[in-house]
């Protein structure tokens, strides 16, 4: 049987989601505590990837077993699992449904906060001197619709296209000092939304025009775009779906 797991973690003390050889990943320690109650290995296979320092608020994976799942199986990989990861929920799909090829949309939010926290800086990336969102948002409306996004792909990134398709792309102020940006798109590059942020970051603060982010979409040449925006501030914050790969 199939089943999708949906959970979230804090990005902080994890050098990334996927395993790796030498870092401790949020992939590792979640087959480790399946591994644990199942007795038997059980591989997950993640809606996607996010780097050391990125959250996840709604992330997805995928999980094969020959038969159900014991009683209360949610709760006790919560409790085996450390303070950074919890899941929210496990339901059964269809045996060929896929965590990542499946999914339609997914949405980030890149946040950002004027004034030092000692409760938030985990979360959000501290921009100090001001930001001109009305400029940034504007720029931002360039991003929308499917186009050629290699100008923000992380460079020798092993990927077979660098099209996408993005739905949304705006800066919400929250209050005086708080404010995210939120992204959907279709699928995601490897560092596209914090290169996009770093670049909407010199547009706020009057380094760049947006007929500069233009010329940076259509050159598709990495070095053009701005510097990526620090981890902290980016988290995963929703997946989308078909309803056809439900089980029925």
């Amino acid at each position: 049987m199939r089943y999708f797991i949906c959970f979230s973690y804090c990005g902080t003390d994890f050098h990334g989601s996927q395993v790796q050889p030498n870092g401790h990943t949020v992939q590792a320690e979640m087959e480790q505590a399946f591994a644990t109650i199942l007795r038997t290995p059980t591989p997950l296979t993640f809606a996607g990837r996010t780097d050391a320092g990125v959250h996840a608020e709604c992330m997805v994976a995928h999980f094969d077993v020959e038969h159900s799942l014991p009683d209360n199986f949610g709760a006790r990989l919560n409790n085996l699992l450390s303070h950074s990861i919890a899941v929210h929920d496990i339901y059964p799909v269809k045996a060929d449904a896929h965590a990542r090829f499946d999914a339609t949309a997914r949405t980030y939010h890149y946040r950002v906060i004027s004034r030092k926290d000692p409760f938030l800086y985990s979360t959000r990336t501290r921009v100090q001197g001001g930001l001109d969102y009305d400029a940034m948002n504007k720029a931002a409306q360039l991003l929308l619709g499917k186009q050629d996004f290699a100008s923000f792909c992380r460079t020798h990134t092993d990927v077979k296209t660098t099209i996408c398709d993005i739905k949304e792309a705006k800066w919400v102020i929250e209050n005086e000092y708080m404010a995210y940006f939120t992204i959907t798109a279709d699928r995601f590059l490897r560092n596209m939304v914090r290169a996009i942020v770093g670049t909407l970051f010199e547009i706020g603060r009057g380094r760049m025009t947006k007929q500069q982010l233009a010329e940076i979409i259509t050159a598709h040449d990495r070095c053009k775009a701005g510097h990526s925006a620090p981890a902290e501030g980016l988290s995963l914050i929703d997946i989308k779906y078909p309803n056809n790969i439900y089980h029925e």
